[in-house]
Parts: C-alpha cells; sequence; structure tokens
C-alpha cells in the first residue's frame, strides 16, 4: 500500500517546477495523498495552477499568508469538500533581497517584520486556523527550514534569524498540539536552488562550498527532501514530532 493512501494534504508554498513544495506535492501524489495547493497572488497563479492539475488537485485556492482572512478562507472552503486534513506543507519564506546581502546591520525594521510575519510567523498562523480539522486523525504539519537558523551564513542575515524562530515555532507546536495528535516536524535542507534562493547574494559559493565539504560530495536535490517529507507525514513517523531533520548530505556534521 501506497504510504499516504487516502490522506488529504494541503500545500503552501509551490512557486513554480523548481520549488521544494512542488517536489514534494509530486511525492505525495505519487504515495496516494489527495491535494489541496494553495499559490500566493495572480501572478504565480499561472505557474501553480497548471502544476496542481497535473497532480488532480481538489482545490487551487489563493492565500496571501500575511492575512488571516486568506488563511480562513482556505480552510473553510476545505472543510465543504474534506471530512479533515491529514498533512500540511508549509514551504514559505521571504525577506526583501536588499537585505540578503552584506551583513545583517543592513536589516530594517519594516524588513524584520516582514520576514518574520512570512517566514515563521504564517506557521503559527496556518496552524491556528486548521488544527480543528486535523484532529484525531494522526496528522502531520511539516515546514522548510535551513542550517543558516543555527550557523552563519554569508548575506543570509534576518532570513537565518527568521529562520531560527521557526525552528523555535516546531517545537513549541509539537507541545501546543501533542495533546490533539497533530506531530510538528521541520527540515533543514541543504542549499537548493529555487526561485526563494536565488534571492541571496553569493549562493552559488555556498552550493559550491557544500558540494565539496558534504560527507556525500553532491548538493541537496528537491527529490531528497521531498523523500524525507513524506516519510514524516506518514505513519512511519509516528511517533515523530518537534524534530529539525537535516536533509543535507551531511553538510551540518563538518566542524572543518
Amino acid at each position: 500500500m501506497s504510504l499516504l493512501q487516502g490522506k488529504k494534504a494541503l500545500i503552501f508554498g509551490i512557486a513554480n517546477d523548481k520549488s521544494i513544495a512542488w517536489a514534494i506535492a509530486q511525492a505525495m501524489h505519487r504515495q496516494g495523498a489527495e491535494l489541496a495547493v494553495t499559490y500566493a497572488g495572480e501572478a504565480l497563479e499561472k505557474r501553480v495552477r497548471p502544476l496542481a492539475e497535473s497532480l488532480n488537485a481538489t482545490a487551487i485556492l489563493p492565500c496571501n499568508v500575511t492575512c488571516d482572512e486568506d488563511i480562513a478562507s482556505v480552510i473553510k472552503h476545505l472543510s465543504t469538500i474534506w471530512d479533515g486534513i491529514d498533512i500540511i506543507v508549509h514551504a514559505i519564506a521571504f525577506a526583501n533581497k536588499e537585505e540578503l546581502k552584506g551583513t545583517i546591520l543592513n536589516t530594517t525594521r519594516e524588513g524584520f517584520a516582514t520576514a518574520m510575519d512570512i517566514s515563521a510567523y504564517s506557521f503559527i498562523a496556518i496552524l491556528k486556523e486548521a488544527h480543528a480539522m486535523m484532529q484525531g486523525r494522526n496528522a502531520a504539519a511539516l515546514t522548510l527550514t535551513y542550517h543558516g537558523a543555527r550557523k552563519v551564513f554569508p548575506n543570509y542575515n534576518v532570513m537565518g534569524v527568521a529562520k531560527a524562530a521557526l525552528e523555535a515555532s516546531v517545537h513549541y507546536l509539537s507541545e501546543a498540539l501533542g495533546p490533539e495528535g497533530i506531530r510538528v516536524n521541520a527540515i533543514s535542507a541543504g542549499p537548493i536552488r529555487t526561485l526563494a534562493s536565488a534571492g541571496v547574494s553569493g549562493f552559488a559559493h555556498i552550493l559550491n562550498q557544500v558540494e565539496g565539504k558534504a560527507p556525500l560530495r553532491r548538493n541537496t536535490t528537491q527529490e531528497d527532501v521531498a523523500g524525507s517529507a513524506v516519510y514524516l507525514c506518514s505513519d512511519l513517523a509516528n511517533a515523530v514530532t518537534g524534530e529539525v531533520h537535516y536533509v543535507d548530505c551531511g553538510y551540518n556534521v563538518i566542524g572543518l
């Protein structure tokens, strides 16, 4: 039997066919999950809708995660067509491009608030709205982080701070939602070429460094992350919650 047969998965964060969220959606579809997909505004709809339709997504919905009403609208719509939600994937992050160069001293007050709202608080906001539909289903929520939350990487700056807040949120959410049978985990993925990573100044240098020094001597792929996402959201991971699971070809264990 497929690992996710009969499960209903809501995916946030697909931007194009290079997105980690897209690889996760494909892997979950292959494992039997029924999908609902969101997109962030009309500009992205033309990219996201054909992808979602290719996986026979049950719902393809707009959602600006900085707007509580948008999040509520997505969950309300799903409540009319699904009896519950088994999986939520949160693959959303954003910081102003000009603040992803130089040092963290370039961060503005407004830019800090934006990065924290979209990259960290949105995970809490989504689960606050969705957890009632996740109760009693051995449900799982998953978000994506990066080692820049724990160690300094050039130009990552405010995004590293936002990812650190996201990882702390995973711990607190796992405790808050655990009594309801909902597991909450994160994957810390190695650097991958995506629309989001393109905004980090000097990203190609990070890729080269990781490829040369990671124990597996290669960079992580979207499919690598998707495989671990399937595991963490399946019944195989029934006792796993509050974890930050590294999928980075082992780079995080290297000291020098």
